[in-house]
Parts: structure tokens; sequence; C-alpha cells
């Protein structure tokens, strides 16, 4: 008799069969998780771990109090081009658009289709606020001060160390510090690293967030052209650092901001080595890591660095709660020089958050919410591919994320979307204009969408308002 472990697997390939074979299509709901046990005379735990690897392998997904549906094929469409960035840094002057941008798309009325942010439902809300009561009842210590020099929660430093042993290679505990955010993280680590004037080399199109980063510290951007499903050219980051002196990378790997790209394990061992071979530190931004779409775990390039000099910055704004305010940065050999700058800068990070996040971390609760939080990810990323595909002018271009819940979309090249971007709002859709994103004001006919919520009527009437405003813009903006 097989043991389990066949009989789970067996299940699993049984049910993927069918899928290839058509006999299960796109949108068909599985049977469920009790008729399957009941006729495959298999224990319902073993049924969950048939349904789940099925699940990681981007075959099926989970949608809650319905049961396990076939994933939907996303739609064909042409994804976005590679852009040619300039080969000289420039300096970095994004933040007044930016500011004006991100406020105006918070107004009372607008769709939430700008900055990346989940929806509050989606998220455990319930269970940390209790667990914010209850850590104040048991630890009341811990709103009794704070320190600048023990910085770090011990039980939160266990938690990401044994979250990391799914990450290719374990942190060591003595690398971390916990910061207010992976923005913070990502700051405390070009503080380390740099000086102003200094160059910093990021993926095109970039997260302007980290573009602001640049400018705040007086830095330069050299631009390195990314390309969907691989993430950064390593053969472009090789020239470009072959050329000029760059004192550190920026980059984001894991389900980049915006395209949504995961590079493949062996770039990211390439680009490891490199740097390392070149002094070139490298801060990664792996905030989307956890949020993969399919598969296991992405590793990050820190799994591949034998040098120390890949400084993994991470947060759980994503996938718990941005008003955690709780990150982290493992900085490897400047880990003394980043956790100085923190001293210097914030101090310690509020001890009752980490608390609440190490216990929340440690539940079994943490792992079903995320799993089920990549499904609805995906799912929403989908639905938004669809709608763009359906209401959008021919030409439009997508990116095909691979994680996380962003969308990048190319219009024909005579669309200026900053001026798509006043006629969309005026109407009450918001998203973010794609030369935002480049320093060197790149992409003026890309735009960037937040699927971070969950799908509406009043979203795809959204979406297909702005498909006909640009539609229009292509002639006469």
């Amino acid at each position: 008799m097989k043991d389990g472990t066949l009989r789970y697997s067996v299940l699993a390939d049984e049910l993927a069969g069918l899928i290839d074979a058509g006999v299960l299509r796109p949108g068909d709901r599985l049977p469920s998780v009790r008729r399957l046990a009941s006729e495959k005379r298999l224990s319902v735990s073993t049924v969950v771990r048939a349904l789940h690897q099925l699940e990681d392998a981007g075959a099926v997904e989970a949608r809650p109090q319905s049961g396990f549906f076939v994933k939907q094929r996303r739609p064909e469409r042409a994804e976005p081009r590679t852009g040619a960035p300039p080969d000289q840094a420039v300096a970095v002057e994004v933040s007044q658009r930016l500011m004006r941008v991100l406020r105006a798309n918070t107004q009372p009325g607008v769709l939430p289709l700008g900055a990346a942010l989940p929806a509050p439902e989606l998220l455990p809300i319930a269970a940390i606020r209790r667990l914010y009561s209850r850590v104040a009842r048991r630890h009341p210590k811990l709103l009794a001060g704070a320190s600048h020099t023990e910085m770090n929660e011990p039980a939160l430093l266990r938690q990401v160390v044994k979250r990391s042993l799914a990450w290719g290679s374990a942190l060591a505990g003595g690398e971390i510090t916990v910061t207010h955010s992976c923005t913070e993280a990502m700051h405390l680590c070009l503080r380390a690293v740099t000086r102003p004037g200094d160059t910093v080399a990021v993926e095109s199109p970039a997260y302007y967030l980290g573009l602001q980063l640049l400018e705040s510290c007086g830095l330069k951007a050299l631009e390195i052209p990314s390309a969907p499903g691989i993430g950064v050219s390593v053969e472009a980051l090789e020239l470009a650092t072959r050329q000029e002196k760059v004192a550190a990378c920026l980059l984001v790997p894991n389900a980049s901001n915006p395209l949504g790209s995961i590079m493949p394990d062996a770039n990211k061992a390439r680009l490891a080595a490199l740097m390392a071979e070149r002094g070139v530190p490298v801060i990664e931004d792996d905030v989307y890591g956890d949020l993969h779409f399919d598969g296991p775990r992405p590793w990050p390039i820190k799994a591949f660095d034998r040098a120390g000099n890949v400084m993994l910055c991470s947060s759980f704004s994503k996938s718990i709660s941005p008003a955690l305010r709780v990150g982290f940065v493992a900085a490897g050999r400047y880990s003394g020089n980043v956790a100085l700058q923190k001293t210097i800068i914030s101090g310690a990070t509020n001890p009752i958050s980490q608390m609440v996040l190490a216990e929340y971390l440690e539940s079994c609760a943490s792992d079903r919410h995320l799993r089920r939080l990549r499904g609805r990810y995906a799912n929403q990323v989908e639905q938004m591919m669809r709608a763009v595909a359906r209401y959008f002018p021919a030409g439009t271009r997508m990116s095909r994320p691979q994680g996380a819940f962003v969308l990048w979309v190319e219009l024909p090249d005579e669309t200026d979307t900053m001026k798509l971007y006043g006629l969309a709002l005026a109407e009450g859709v918001s998203f973010v204009p794609g030369e935002l994103f480049s320093p060197s004001g790149m992409y003026r006919n890309c735009l960037r969408l937040n699927c971070g919520n969950p799908w509406s009527a009043a979203i795809e009437a959204g979406i297909q308002r702005l498909g006909q405003l640009a539609a229009r813009a292509g002639s006469c903006l």
C-alpha cells in the first residue's frame, strides 16, 4: 500500500492530467475536498495536500468559501517592449510630480488603481488587532521604553531567520536590523554605502519610491534595461559597471515593480558573483518575494551571495498590514554600518509591533493566510489583464506578472499618459503614469495599475472608461 506522501502525489497528478486534457477547463470548480476524499478513499488531509500541490504549481486556485478552481489562462496580448535607457547616469527629479499624483489618487471617490496597496479586507486585520491587545497585556515592559542600541526583538529575529530557510540560504541573525519598513531599509543601505553625487544602477522601469530615495540622498541613477519575465539585464549591468563607476545597485528581482518579473536563478547567481567581483554592493528589495503566483517561493539574490555583498530588504506591508510599519534588512558585511544608520536616523522600531508580528508569524494562520492571499492577488491581476485586453485600444501591450499585484501597460506610442492621467482623474479613475518610473523620463506612453483590490463592477467600469479615454487620447492628445 502506498504511503500518504505517494497518495497525495498520485491524486495531484491525476487532477493535473484532467486539466491538461481539457476535461477540467479554466474556471471549472474541482470536486469538494470531502467528495474527493470519499470517492478516492483518502483522508481529508491527503486531499488537501494534493490540492495545495496543484495550487503551488499554478494549476488551481482557492477561492474563499467556494473551493478550488482551475486557473484561468491569461489573455494573449503582446508584452511591453524593452526600453533603451541613456548610457549616462542622470540626476533624479521625480518626487514633486510623484507626490502630486499619489495625493490626487487618494481623493474621495477615486478608484484606487494608483498606489500599490492591498485592500484591507484581504489582510488579517482582526487577528492583528487581537494580538496587539494580548501582547500589551503580557509584555507591559514593552510600553515602558525604547532603545537605540537593542533594536531587534529576539522573537521576531527567530521568525525571520526561520522563514529564510525556504529562501535558498538561511539568514544570519547577527546581520539583521529590524526597520520601520522596506523603504527605510533601502534608505539605510544607501546611506551606508554611498555618498552624495554617487551613481546607483537601477532597473528600467524602476520602482518610483526607490527613485525618490536616490533623489533624497543626492544620488544619480543609471538605468539598466529590464525585460518582462526575466527582469534586469545582467549583460547590460556588466557593461555599465565596466564603463562607469557605480557605487551600488538597487534592484527588485522577485515580482519587480512595475513589471512583475521574477529573475531566473541563473541570472541571480551571475549578478551576485559579478557585483561581488567588482565591489559593487547590491541592495535587494524583496518585499514581494512571498507573493509569487506559481511554484515554490523564488530565492532572492541574497541566496547566491558568497561575499556578504547583498543587502536584503523586505517588510510585511504587502502581505500582513502596511500599518504595522515593520520591515528588516539583512545587510551582510555592511550590517554594522546599516545598524549605525538606523540608530542615528530613527532608533528602534516599535517593540510591541515587532512582538505582534512575531506571534502572528509563529501561528499556523500566517501560512494559510499567505497561501490564500497569493491566490487572491493572482486572480485580481488576471481579472485586470482580461479587462485591459477587452477595453483598451488596439496596439496596447501589457506585462504578465509572475507575482505581486501591479500591471504594467504600454499604450500606442502617440499616447501621453501624464495627459491621460488628468482626464482619467477628472472621471474618478487613478493610475500612475509611466514616466514616473524613469529618472530620464522614458515610458511616457505607459502606465501602472494597482490590482490589490477585489474585482468589482466599479473597477471594471473604471477600466472600461480608461480604455475609452486612452483610445481617444491616441488621436487628440
